[in-house]
């Protein structure tokens, strides 16, 4: 099976590692990984600004850059949203939009390929670890996939994973939302740091880079002591051996 990598903005630029534990995982499931070069941004910031216009050129670019792959999968519930949206932007061109339909039916956030395509919930991992789950508004609303993390997750030997309270809001990240109105931004990551607190949780876990570089600036600037992790890093961690890295020391081809 031959599936093609969207590492997004901030997976490229800022997590890296998350890029390679998704490739690794998916290869050691049998999958074939590339990495298209002509990707770029989603479009989605410019998109929720209201440059339509703006993000259609992006959503052109990127439907282009994939128009060869038989899945996409990306380790972003929020981008991989975008994704889908691209149809709804093309309605007045009909060609693009089923180019864009056509690349929508074969895009998923990382553990939703995992659970609902490959079929598979067992990944053999380990992590010692009392961890809590954010769940992104993108990924868990507008891409409706609630469930297949938590089935990952349950079978990580050695995790504990904790319920998050209100784990419905938002960590106040949004993108350009968080640069906007950043004073209300600030007042709803304080809210969740303090519900990952009421949790006693050592490790908090999410499927959304974006979120998780919110929440864990926020937990960093007051101190906390809380590590922050994409779920790909824990599931593709083994503590008999350490991290599951078999090329650890080879050159990443994702950047």
């Amino acid at each position: 099976m031959k599936v093609s990598l969207f590492i997004t903005c901030l997976g490229e630029l800022f997590y890296a590692k998350v890029g390679k534990d998704v490739t690794e995982i998916l290869e050691r499931l049998g999958c074939e990984v590339d990495f298209p070069k002509g990707q770029i941004c989603c479009g989605q910031p410019a998109f929720n600004s209201g440059y339509l216009n703006d993000a259609k050129k992006a959503a052109k670019q990127m439907i282009h850059a994939f128009e060869d792959a038989d899945y996409i999968v990306s380790p972003s519930g929020s981008c991989t949203t975008m994704f889908r949206e691209y149809p709804k932007m093309f309605v007045d061109e009909p060609g693009w939009k089923l180019k864009a339909e056509a690349m929508a039916d074969k895009t998923y956030e990382f553990t939703q390929f995992i659970v609902h395509v490959l079929g598979v919930e067992d990944l053999g991992a380990e992590y010692e670890a009392k961890a809590t789950v954010h769940t992104s508004c993108h990924m868990s609303r507008l891409l409706g996939e609630k469930e297949a993390p938590f089935r990952l997750l349950k079978h990580v030997k050695g995790l504990e994973v904790i319920p998050l309270p209100n784990n419905y809001d938002c960590c106040g990240f949004g993108g350009t939302f968080s640069v906007k109105m950043s004073p209300i931004s600030e007042e709803m990551v304080d809210e969740k740091v303090r519900h990952i607190e009421e949790t006693e949780a050592e490790l908090v876990i999410g499927s959304d880079c974006s979120c998780l570089m919110n929440i864990g600036g926020r937990i960093n600037r007051k101190g906390k002591k809380i590590e922050v992790k994409h779920i790909a890093e824990i599931l593709n961690h083994h503590v008999k051996g350490g991290s599951h890295h078999a090329n650890e020391n080879r050159e990443s081809t994702l950047l």
